[in-house]
């Protein structure tokens, strides 16, 4: 299935994105060689996805680790890893659309907590609200002035 996931997000991101998938333990490739595949197609930015739904310890912790480690031998390589998949709209929609639920509301912002309390993130790394709050305070900080 991963390697379906990322044939598909090929096709939508075009030839000008290199794409590949890699496991962080059980199947082949692992995170290493995926790497090493990276590197040697030309890749000089690596963006690695934990393709899990929330943030826990091996998309916060192990998966870091390991792709700390395979990179190592590429110290001109760009590398950042990214939260999970998290609480995000295009979920929702694909829950609606696989339940046969016609959505009567489109959200398209993430600005707003969905945590019942609304504790803005609940949902660790990839809370979107958390995001959102951060880009508020980093875009006043550049509109005072400050850093």
């Amino acid at each position: 299935m991963l390697d379906c996931v990322a044939n598909l997000l090929q096709a939508m991101v075009g030839p000008g994105v290199l794409v590949r998938s890699a496991h962080m333990e059980l199947a082949e490739p692992l995170i290493p060689q995926g790497v090493d595949a990276c590197v040697e197609a030309g890749a000089t930015d690596l963006v690695v996805f934990p393709y899990m739904l929330s943030p826990g310890k091996h998309s916060t912790r192990d998966i870091p680790r390991i792709v700390s480690e395979a990179t190592q031998r590429y110290p001109d390589l760009s590398v950042r890893v990214t939260p999970a998949f998290g609480v995000h709209a295009k979920l929702a929609e694909v829950i609606a659309e696989r339940a046969g639920v016609e959505i009567v509301t489109e959200v398209t912002d993430c600005s707003r907590c969905w945590n019942p309390n609304g504790v803005i993130g609940t949902c660790g790394d990839a809370c979107c609200a958390r995001t959102s709050a951060r880009a508020s305070v980093a875009a006043a900080g550049e509109r005072s002035g400050s850093s």
